[in-house]
């Protein structure tokens, strides 16, 4: 583990899932005269930043809100970039995700992702797949509520075909059906990080967030830090979480 300021308040209740919609790469690149790109770029090396330190400091899941359903709607140019980007990530990250133990996972559609964008996703999934640590849970091309829309076609289907009775359905069988089965027992998010100020979920996990804490940074998500995770880990640890309860 590195030689990081206060792991000893750090390191007792950890959340196991953090999930964290990385906000502001655009902004970024504005604020420094770059180009959006660059945001873009320097945003996965935040992504590696925080990777690591989470699993250093025992997360079990990490999602990363990287492409939404909604992100079809900017310019072409950049959506082309942004595709391009979890192979350029995969191909320099994956060695050191790796040395950490850290196993990659994926939420999202795959049906619209380009070729070489899920061949690249997959082959880090298949590389990492026998890693016992760390799930970092890429949601790409990925969206709240067609996801909550999928699943309840699913159930639809099951019913239809007698394989379920109505009057079965539970909040358990309606979670089940969601994307992030993939990573039960950990399903639903303890801690949501947001960057750059903004203070919305945007279609983001809308299921499991029911009863997430937030914690919001004012920091553009290329100046993310390990540090900056530390203290939204910190300020988890002051929380309460009754869940309805006194």
């Amino acid at each position: 583990m590195g030689n990081y300021p206060q792991v000893d308040t750090v390191i007792d209740h950890i959340p196991d899932h953090v999930a964290i919609i990385m906000d502001g790469n655009g902004r970024w690149a504005q604020q420094t005269g770059r180009e959006r790109k660059d945001g873009h770029q320097e945003g996965m090396e935040a992504i590696r930043r925080v990777s690591i330190r989470a699993s250093e400091r025992g997360v079990k899941v990490l999602t990363l809100y990287a492409f939404s359903t909604e992100n079809w709607k900017r310019p072409p140019q950049e959506v082309k970039f942004l595709m391009q980007l979890p192979v350029k990530f995969f191909d320099r990250f994956v060695p050191e995700l790796q040395e950490n133990n850290i196993r990659v996972n994926m939420i999202g559609f795959k049906d619209k992702v380009p070729g070489s964008t899920k061949k690249a996703i997959e082959k880090a999934i298949d590389e990492t797949k026998h890693n016992t640590g760390m799930v970092l849970n890429f949601a790409f091309n990925y969206g709240g509520r067609a996801e909550i829309v999928e699943a309840t076609k699913s159930l639809f289907d099951k019913i239809t075909s007698g394989e379920l009775n109505k009057k079965d359905i539970s909040e358990e069988i309606f979670q089940a059906e969601l994307l992030t089965n993939s990573i039960t027992p950990y399903d639903n998010v303890d801690l949501l990080i947001r960057s750059s100020g903004e203070q919305r979920l945007s279609n983001f996990l809308l299921w499991q967030n029911a009863y997430s804490e937030f914690y919001f940074s004012k920091l553009f998500w290329p100046d993310f830090t390990g540090e900056i995770l530390d203290k939204a880990l910190l300020d988890y640890q002051n929380r309460s979480r009754r869940y309805g309860a006194i």
